[in-house]
């Protein structure tokens, strides 16, 4: 347990959703330590007959009933909502926020006060408590309130701290890198089907091999290239393969993905 600690979810969407059932699967906070606001009223319906958390429609009231407010909305109302809750956060409460690109001068701003802000981006992976989130703190925030940051989203996956300034960088690798890996999965499942496989066995081998190939680097710890060594064999079916994807420019491509996407969150950012 978080000693105690209650945290109010602003917006309940399918991130805050992988977050309640990472924290109540690790045994961190039980049902009644946990308040979500949401203008859905049958997703508020959901969540609180799914995992008896506290709901309601005013995040006035969730916020004022935690020590730990987690910002889960989209950016582009981040400033209306920050607005609704001036009166309720202050120095006592510590503020956390996955909102792509928005920074936390801009949310300690919006307070007349000094305010506690941890910046996080997680990725859609928590939903499977396999998620990467990347975290780092606010001017104000203390290294403690970093910590408690770690042990809530290590309940849904890794955790990385890095500085503010490379928080658009994580959003276009990590944060928007998922949307990247589903569309190669579902590529190489049609692949499949074009020479010949079922479809339902295109997609399982598709995925088990993405996922097979991530946890061999994480746990071998080897550099992806001289992992994909260990499978090229000389004049093989790996090797030409690996030739028609860098004749396609496959390499070139998820790059410049990752850096619109990073020039997307900074534009986020800007307002």
């Amino acid at each position: 347990m978080l000693n105690g600690k209650r945290l109010a979810f602003v917006g309940g969407g399918n991130m805050a959703e992988a977050m309640i059932r990472g924290l109540l699967a690790a045994k961190l906070m039980a049902p009644d330590d946990l308040f979500v606001s949401d203008v859905r009223e049958e997703r508020l319906a959901y969540l609180k007959e799914t995992y008896r958390v506290h709901t309601s429609v005013s995040n006035v009231e969730v916020a004022s009933k935690a020590e730990i407010m987690l910002l889960a909305v989209k950016p582009q109302i981040m400033n209306e909502v920050l607005d609704g809750l001036i009166d309720v956060v202050n120095g006592d409460k510590l503020v956390v926020s996955i909102a792509a690109g928005i920074t936390t001068t801009f949310i300690a701003d919006k307070f007349p006060g000094p305010v506690r802000v941890i910046r996080v981006m997680p990725n859609t992976p928590a939903l499977v408590l396999e998620g990467a989130s990347a975290l780092t703190r606010g001017s104000h925030a203390t290294l403690e309130d970093l910590e408690i940051a770690k042990r809530l989203f290590r309940a849904v996956g890794k955790v990385v701290i890095v500085e503010e300034v490379l928080m658009d960088a994580i959003t276009g690798l990590s944060g928007s890198g998922p949307a990247y890996i589903f569309l190669i999965i579902d590529a190489l499942s049609d692949a499949g089907v074009k020479v010949g496989l079922s479809r339902d066995v295109a997609h399982l081998l598709a995925a088990q091999t993405v996922l097979g190939a991530a946890r061999m680097v994480l746990e071998t710890k080897k550099h992806p290239g001289e992992l994909k060594d260990m499978v090229t064999s000389p004049g093989g079916t790996a090797i030409a393969g690996l030739h028609t994807l860098e004749q396609g420019g496959l390499r070139t491509t998820l790059i410049n993905a990752v850096e619109a996407a990073t020039l997307r969150s900074m534009e986020l950012g800007q307002r």
